[in-house]
């Protein structure tokens, strides 16, 4: 087991996972699972603690970020919880009903946890940064695009 990661670690590739483009991450995980065949340990087994399952969760939010909370609405999040065999346990939480995605987040997770962090870091989450990135600068660029410069000319009176 593999305790070199922070807090702030686990949330950031929990973040990653959850905001990752489903099609791209089950590419990624399965190029990483099926690297070699007889390695067990890239695609472990597992038994469920929380199989996945969808359900509503209310949004909150503040004014400004310092404002009273309100309810802002609702969402749907696909949920599990897993157990590797060797006692590494895996969650995965994801916006909207895919189950398969959430079941590859709570895989990659409780992976993250063990000895197979720094090959599964190079071969999923790095590329999923990497696009996630990308879009983010495509969209500032975008909206750059539209940026308009408001002026006030200085007229000679005094």
């Amino acid at each position: 087991m593999n305790t070199d990661f922070s807090p702030e670690d686990r949330k950031a590739w929990m973040s990653l996972l959850a905001q990752a483009d489903e099609t791209q991450l089950a590419v990624l995980w399965r190029d990483f699972a099926d690297v070699d065949a007889a390695d067990t340990a890239r695609d472990p087994g597992f038994d469920w603690l929380r199989p996945p399952e969808a359900g509503g969760v209310m949004v909150r939010g503040r004014m400004g970020a310092v404002g009273a909370p309100f309810n802002l609405g609702e969402m749907t999040v696909t949920r599990c919880a897993l157990t590797l065999h060797d006692g590494t346990v895996g969650h995965g939480y994801v916006q909207g009903r895919s189950k398969p995605k959430a079941e590859i987040a709570a895989k990659i997770d409780a992976l993250m946890q063990t000895d197979a962090a720094a090959d599964l870091r190079a071969a999923v989450l790095v590329p999923l940064q990497a696009k996630g990135q990308a879009r983010k600068e495509a969209r500032a660029a975008k909206a750059a695009a539209t940026k308009v410069e408001f002026f006030t000319m200085v007229r000679g009176e005094d």
